[in-house]
């Protein structure tokens, strides 16, 4: 039996495990948004830092230029970021499992926010976007 003393013991931890516990127990929607922006960081963002493209500079990760290429969900993202497209290879086997759809969700969610980010003193900065629309004709051979 458990007694009156031990039942408040076990509650004050209880109560004190829930309020200091470094993430939310039930998951949430952050869960996924912050390890898609980690990976992003480990395995993306050396040629898309901020959603630019250090490499070929139409081929952004801004909404408009991801759907110029008819790319318009996170699940697009998410194949792209697995399978390649145009000369980019693919990361399935860096993103690991189900990497590719949280780097996917993640950059998508970035998007349609415009790439938001601070500059200094926390003032945003503008997105690094280039419309050079000649970059998109080519693809694979």
């Amino acid at each position: 039996m458990i007694t009156p003393g031990l039942r408040r013991i076990l509650a004050l931890l209880t109560a004190l495990l829930l309020v200091f516990w470094p993430q939310p127990a039930w998951g949430g929607p952050s869960d996924g948004m912050v390890d898609g922006a980690r990976l992003f960081q480990q395995t993306c963002a050396g040629c898309h830092p901020h959603g630019g493209n250090i490499i070929r500079r139409g081929r952004t990760l801004q909404e408009s230029a991801l759907r110029r290429q008819g790319i318009d969900s996170a699940a697009a993202v998410a194949q792209i970021a697995a399978e390649g497209i145009g000369r980019m290879d693919g990361y399935a086997a860096a993103l690991g499992q189900g990497g590719a759809e949280r780097v996917g969700l993640w950059v998508w969610e970035q998007a349609l926010a415009d790439w938001p980010r601070q500059g200094p003193a926390g003032a945003a900065a503008a997105p690094a976007d280039a419309d050079d629309s000649a970059e998109f004709a080519d693809s694979r051979p």
